[in-house]
Formats: C-alpha cells, structure tokens, sequence
C-alpha cells in the first residue's frame, strides 16, 4: 500500500502501543514505499483513532495542580503526553488528508509523526516509572484535535494554525515549566526536564515545517503570509497568543521579526 493509506491507517489505529509502533514502521519503510501523492482518499468515521482513556474534558474544566506534589507532576506530565499523543495524529493527518503536495511534504510530516511518538514514549516511560501512573489516569481535554477539525479541508490554514500556532505555544510553554520542575527540584522532576530538552530541540524542527510548507502554499496562492494568517486566524477563531514568548525559539523556527509582533496582536473581527 502507498504511505498516505498506510498513514491512515495508523491514524485510526485506537491502541496507543501499536500507533506508536505504526508510526516507527512506516519511518522505517519511507524510502521504499509508493506516496501516491495525487491519490485522493475518503475520510473514515470516527478519527482520530485513540484509546478510551483518558476521558476528555472542556479545557476550563481541567484542575491545576502543583508541580510540588507526586500527583500534580503526574498530572503534569500526563497533559504533556496527551499533546504528544494529539501531535501523532495532527502529523499523520497531514500526511494522508491532503493530496497534491510535493513529495517532502509528506515525508516531512511523516518523520515528525515519528518524532512525536517518541517523545510520548519518553514522558510514558517517565510516567509510570517515575511518578506510578499511565496514560489514561487522567482526564484532558482535546483542543488540538479540534483545530485540526477546523482546517481539515483548507491546507494553508492548517499549515497556519496548528504547527505554527498551537504548536509553536509549546516553544514558549516548555522552559515555564522547566523552571516550575527545577523548584521541585526532585529526582523525578528534574529527570522530566531533561526530557523536555529533547523534546523542545524537536519541536524547532517540527514548527520550522509548518513555517516552511506554510510560506509555501502563500506562494502558490498568490498571497502575503503575514496578511494572510491574520485572515485565516479570524476564519477559523485561532486563539490569540500570550507571552512571555520564546523569541529565541521561535526565530530558530523560522518566524520572522514581523511575524513575531503579528502573532502577538489581537485578532480583529
């Protein structure tokens, strides 16, 4: 089978162990597998294919809990592994759902599907070795996944909107909560640190793609990026980021100075 059926298939693959392991495959087998990248596929029901835990929530309803007890690093750390997890699917579903892009297209978003499956497995690992839980003990919520609802038949407002939004806020996010885990200052918390370093040097790359293949539907379309992502923003009701930002980051990523004041300004109706 081509690598876009084969990326769909693991997309609707319901148990998190054989996703992860779906996702390493089909990295392993890319160079040899036909893309079919003009081949158009129906979407089945019900994706994105995940476990039933854990049970999701309206992100409001999500309880903080401090970084300074066992059960708040857990929880931490279990939100951390929902994100990689949704992050899973958001690449696979870029891989399958749209037709017509160049070849790196796709095997960009393939690897960064591997990638993100191994960062789960990293915080996994950590989590039940670490702080006694699994994935599924607690509830979150599926923000992710909706905007990737969203922007499922406009291409260029996904490329805007989840990579290089949604995704992007895990740049700033990242080192707020390395700091939060360093004043832990347990074992546990600062082996979780150290695991986000890995995962905050894979994201550059991650959200560098949604900036490179963003940039380059703008061409094609004829339009300005910057002007542009402000129209799909209100299109389809982005949030409005809120710093503090990483700058160093997000420059790494391939945001320019302007985009960086454009991201940051509210969205007008």
């Amino acid at each position: 089978m081509a690598l876009r059926t084969l990326a769909l298939q693991a997309l609707c693959e319901p148990d998190t162990e054989q996703k992860l392991a779906l996702a390493h495959d089909l990295q392993a087998q890319a160079a040899i597998l036909s893309i079919a990248t003009g081949l158009t596929l129906r979407e089945p029901a019900g994706l994105p294919g995940r476990p039933a835990r854990p049970v999701l929530i309206d992100p409001s309803q999500v309880p903080q809990r401090s970084v300074h007890t066992p059960e708040g690093r857990a929880a931490l750390i279990h939100a951390i592994c929902h994100i990689e997890f949704n992050a899973i699917n958001l690449a696979l579903d870029a891989v399958w759902r749209f037709a017509g892009m160049p070849e790196d297209f796709y095997r960009d978003w393939l690897r960064v599907a591997f990638e993100e499956a191994y960062h789960f497995s990293l915080l996994h690992t950590h989590l039940q070795t670490q702080l006694g839980h699994v994935y599924g003990d607690f509830p979150a919520h599926d923000g992710l996944w909706a905007m990737c609802e969203k922007t499922k038949n406009d291409i260029t407002a996904r490329m805007a909107l989840v990579p290089r939004t949604l995704e992007a806020r895990g740049l700033d996010a990242t080192p707020l909560i390395q700091t939060k885990l360093r004043k832990a200052g347990t074992p546990d918390a600062l082996a979780a640190c150290g695991i986000l370093d890995i995962i905050l040097r894979d994201e550059i790359g991650h959200v560098a793609i949604g900036n490179r293949w963003y940039r380059w539907l703008c061409e094609r379309e004829g339009v300005e990026p910057v002007a542009q992502y402000r129209v799909l923003a209100r299109r389809h009701q982005a949030p409005r980021l809120k710093g503090p930002f990483n700058t160093e980051a997000r420059l790494r990523a391939g945001f320019s100075a302007e985009e960086l004041t454009e991201l940051t300004e509210p969205v007008t109706p």
